[in-house]
């Protein structure tokens, strides 16, 4: 009996530890990863009417949609072009930021919801790119680096009393999940994942991304 139910514990730890890896895997696919989305891109779902948005285009004639996490390795390599093609295209390219903090990532939510309460005191720009400066000091940390990001906040020179209260606020992690399960219902299963002018895009590379902006704009 002690045998058997030796047995019966080890398969159920080895389901959970495959259970577990096959999440870790759907959740870190490798940027351009393109799966199909069912019908149409909902307009209403990837650009909210709070949607972030980073540079708006005077003449707009195309808008680019990133869904990101601070915490993703491949965001980091993408996010010199994303800035370098806001500044080149600045009048043409209209450019929104959405949160999708992957689940397997420890603090990629902590950071998503310093970013949120960052924008409630007109900072969202500045810390959006402290993320991606400093990610090589608190990337891939299990601990919690709440503390490290009001650092952040501390730096940029917010109010640090607001800061805290915002971070504690519910309706700042509602607006970071929000964000995610409207990634999810446009079919975005890891990051960072493209949008242009409402159709995904496949990005193997900052390269090929750039090649699809120009493309679009040529257009």
């Amino acid at each position: 009996m002690t045998t058997r139910r030796s047995r019966i514990l080890l398969l159920a730890v080895l389901a959970a530890l495959i259970a577990a890896l096959v999440a870790r895997a759907w959740f870190s696919e490798p940027a351009g990863f393109s799966s199909e989305v069912s019908g149409e891109v909902s307009w209403e779902s990837l650009v909210r009417e709070d949607s972030h948005v980073l540079s708006q285009a005077q003449a707009e004639e195309a808008v680019l949609v990133e869904f990101l996490d601070f915490e993703c390795e491949s965001c980091r390599a993408f996010y010199p072009t994303v800035e370098e093609l806001r500044a080149e295209f600045a009048d043409e390219l209209t450019v929104v930021m959405r949160y999708f903090p992957i689940p397997s990532h420890a603090n990629a939510q902590n950071a998503a919801v310093a970013v949120e309460a960052a924008s409630r005191q007109g900072q969202l720009e500045a810390m959006y790119k402290m993320m991606y400066v400093t990610q090589g000091e608190w990337g891939e940390a299990q601990e919690s680096k709440a503390e490290v990001f009001r650092g952040f906040a501390g730096d940029l020179g917010l109010d640090l009393a607001q800061y805290d209260q915002d971070v504690a606020d519910p309706t700042t992690l509602e607006r970071v999940t929000r964000d995610f399960d409207d990634g999810l219902a446009l079919g975005v299963t890891g990051t960072p994942t493209f949008f242009l002018d409402g159709e995904k895009v496949t990005a193997n590379s900052p390269e090929e991304l750039r090649a699809a902006v120009e493309a679009a704009l040529d257009q």
